[in-house]
């Protein structure tokens, strides 16, 4: 049975994934041997490690880390563990703490990445599988699940993911004029998100870097429902090495405009 209520943090992918604490990442790192963006495969290799801080105003809402977890096999074949964290802030008034894990098994193509399996952990109140989305490519279909019950069952329109695949996707057209058009399926619902970017570059400052870093826009509107009434417009800022890091994306909510910057990153692999 489907839940009157939304949870506060369930879409949080459309805010944040479009997109270093102790120590900073060296810009030496960062290499700069491609025009182009960076293959899939390249993405998936890099093995990289995200901490984004999340705030309104003056106040940090959160905190957001995205990894690959060991690699796992869906009929045979090798298939990749994504997974997106979330914890707020415990000093923010009537939220406390809570933690909810996004858990995603996908794949990829020559074209795109997308979907098997999808489902969320509330940590917090050790509620596992709360939500579980079930891509089935057999039948063409999209079925949901909250707390084990069957709720509903969607056309699968691809690259289909519970919309955290969008931080590899959009990484595939930053510093493009070309845009892209994303499904995202999210409690039952599917919605759209649609952007595009610009080769122009705008030099940006971060904390986690001693100087300035090139960085590219990308601009667009989303039409599913995020956390604290966001639904449409966002910018995303994304550096401009060969694996065109997420750093840092301002959308547009109730009470104003939230923003998500990077503050941690490791590179583990061979990207």
């Amino acid at each position: 049975m489907k839940r009157p209520l939304k949870h506060l943090l369930s879409s949080f992918f459309a805010v944040v994934l479009f997109l270093l604490a102790d120590s900073a990442f060296p810009q030496s790192e960062f290499t700069f041997e491609r025009d182009e963006p960076p293959t899939m495969q390249m993405l998936i290799d890099a093995r990289e490690v995200f901490e984004y801080e999340v705030s309104y105003g003056f106040f940090t809402l959160g905190w957001v880390d995205v990894e690959l977890l060991p690699d796992t096999t869906i009929n045979g074949e090798t298939a990749y563990h994504l997974r997106t964290r979330i914890r707020s802030n415990r000093r923010v008034p009537f939220v406390g703490t809570r933690i909810v894990n996004y858990e995603s098994i996908f794949q990829f193509n020559d074209e795109f990445p997308f979907s098997h399996y999808f489902w969320r952990d509330d940590i917090h109140d050790e509620e596992y599988e709360s939500v579980r989305i079930v891509f089935d490519r057999e039948e063409n279909k999209v079925h949901f699940y909250e707390y084990g019950e069957y709720d509903t069952s969607l056309e699968l329109v691809e690259p289909a993911s519970g919309g955290d695949i969008i931080f590899f996707y959009s990484r595939l057209f930053a510093g493009l004029e070309e845009p892209y058009e994303l499904p995202a399926f999210i409690e039952g619902d599917m919605g759209t998100v649609i952007a595009s970017s610009s080769p122009k570059t705008e030099r940006r400052s971060y904390d986690a870097f001693d100087e300035p870093i090139e960085t590219f826009l990308s601009e667009g509107t989303a039409d599913v429902d995020g956390p604290f009434g966001f639904r449409g417009r966002f910018r995303s800022w994304f550096a401009t090495d060969d694996l065109r890091v997420p750093v840092e994306a301002h959308v547009r909510v109730i009470f104003g405009n939230v923003k998500v910057r990077l503050i941690s990153y490791e590179r583990n692999g061979t990207g």
